[in-house]
């Protein structure tokens, strides 16, 4: 079992990932974290005793911030705070990403700007590492103030409310508690809030976007290699000579992975003489389009991994200074506009695979079979394969319209401009779906176009993608269902094994 200790300063995009691999991985508090929460927790309680009015200790919240709170109703406060945030509606996140939540919220508070009790913090980890997983609903936030609703409702599980998903089932989060013989979180001042402040849901869903976005970025180059072998197009346009003239990084990576995953091939040497003297811009540019593509995911990346290790909270308690100040660190529009932009980059891989589909559909410019099947007419082929990878190409554009240049005011106007940075990352994942089904759709395509190009064998990577291919989908002879070879396509590309095999073969992509 791999270890993770949390000490608020270098969570990575990979420790997301890690804890939610088949193989466990221990997530644990740093000492110096746990000393740090007790110090800033210590200074609540002072503040408490000292009657001053301070905001998320002994006020309301919000519009309610000038309400001033008793002594002895601090702790109903936010018990309170907690039921009434739980307002979130619509399915619930997949178990991936409420795991990435409490992993976000947990390290956040190990920087000891919260004023939380460290209990609550230990309590959390213990749902991680146990894999107790609140049913926590989509939808809800705005994106600033905190991810409250959603945050809520995982609150709402570690003081033994709600439910939660454990051993494969819904359960009461009371009953889990009890058989694990744990004991069910007790709120004290500030608490409530510490819980569900911060923009933990929005990094969470930037997170796993990430890394499946990385997936479908080298896994695009290796399905183009595949398209331009089947209708024998020209790797000259990947020439590093052209791209020395316009370096952006990310362009330079495409132009090595296409190089090196056709290098060494039967069907390009073919053609090497042919009359065709420049393919269509959806061949011929991928690498000033893939490479734009993963200039996005590196902007992402960047604004996440700073995130990642922020203090998210409001107010935020300064031990040292003596002092808790109340600011907008809650506010997720970084998050906002960088999900919004990768969606705009990753739409881009499914529109131009959907042009190189239609390009393969086409005799005029293949000068293959029409819809890659012998005995057209009578067949259809993979005409309406095409037309899905046209349909989710297409709603990929209207997802792309930008969340965060929406705003809604709300908490009578006090809360007057918000993120939508949720919003956001639950488009940009279904793009990502979309995107891997439309890639899924190409390879069904190039690798049946490649029994067109036989004897003829492409390059070594791209052979070795067609053999894994066939194993999970046959040759298509004549009409047939292909909603199931398009699923298995896309179960290889989720898995990455398609990827990996080609990375055995001829090194890691970039």
């Amino acid at each position: 079992m791999s270890k993770l200790i949390l000490n608020g300063n270098d969570l990575t995009i990979n420790d997301i990932k890690r804890i939610n691999l088949p193989k466990k991985t221990h997530v644990s508090i740093c000492s110096n974290a746990k000393e740090k929460m007790v110090q800033a927790n210590e200074y609540v309680k002072e503040i408490v005793e000292s009657g001053e009015a301070v905001y998320g200790i002994n006020t309301g919240f919000g519009a309610l911030a000038d309400k001033r709170i008793n002594k002895e109703d601090l702790s109903k406060l936010q018990y309170n705070l907690i039921r009434s945030h739980c307002t979130g509606v619509g399915n619930f996140f997949s178990k991936k990403i409420t795991r990435a939540i409490m992993l976000i919220r947990a390290n956040c508070l190990c920087s000891g700007y919260s004023g939380i009790n460290p209990e609550l913090v230990e309590m959390l980890i213990n749902f991680i590492n146990l894999e107790i997983t609140p049913c926590v609903p989509e939808k809800g936030s705005v994106g600033a103030s905190g991810d409250l609703a959603p945050l809520s409702h995982i609150a709402l599980c570690l003081i033994g409310e709600g439910d939660v998903e454990f051993e494969g089932k819904i359960q009461k989060s009371s009953d889990v508690i009890q058989k694990l013989k744990l004991n069910p979180c007790t709120l004290g001042p500030k608490d409530g809030l510490s819980l569900i402040n911060g923009t933990a849901v929005m990094a969470a869903l930037e997170a796993l976007a990430l890394i499946e976005a990385r997936k479908v970025i080298k896994l695009a180059d290796i399905t183009t290699a595949v398209t331009l072998e089947s209708v024998k197009g020209s790797k000259k346009a990947y020439d590093p000579s052209i791209t020395s003239l316009k370096p952006h990084p990310g362009q330079i990576e495409s132009v090595k992975n296409l190089n090196k995953i056709l290098e060494n091939s039967e069907i390009s040497t073919s053609h090497i003489n042919c009359n065709k003297v420049q393919d269509p811009y959806s061949l011929r540019c991928v690498p000033q389009v893939h490479g734009a593509i993963r200039q996005t995911i590196n902007h992402a990346e960047e604004v996440l991994n700073i995130e990642l290790n922020s203090v998210t909270d409001n107010p935020l308690v300064f031990v040292e200074e003596k002092k808790v100040v109340s600011g907008g660190n809650f506010h997720g529009e970084a998050l906002a506009l960088s999900m919004d932009y990768l969606a705009m980059g990753v739409s881009e891989i499914a529109n131009i695979s959907e042009r190189r589909i239609e390009k393969m559909m086409n005799p005029t410019f293949s000068e293959l079979p029409a819809f890659l099947i012998e005995s057209s007419g009578l067949n259809s082929g993979l005409m309406i394969a095409h037309v899905t990878a046209a349909a989710i190409a297409s709603e990929n554009k209207y997802l792309c319209h930008p969340a965060s240049v929406d705003s809604i005011p709300t908490s009578t106007d006090k809360e007057d401009h918000v993120s939508m940075g949720v919003t956001a990352g639950l488009k940009l994942q279904t793009v990502i779906e979309n995107t891997k089904n439309c890639l899924a759709i190409e390879l069904l395509c190039a690798c049946q176009a490649l029994e067109f190009q036989r004897p003829l064998k492409g390059s070594r990577a791209v052979e070795l993608v067609h053999q894994h291919v066939r194993k999970k989908v046959k040759p298509l002879t004549e009409d047939r269902v292909l909603s199931d070879d398009i699923k298995n396509i896309y179960d290889l590309i989720s898995k990455e094994e398609l990827t990996l095999l080609v990375e055995e073969r001829i090194g890691e992509l970039q």
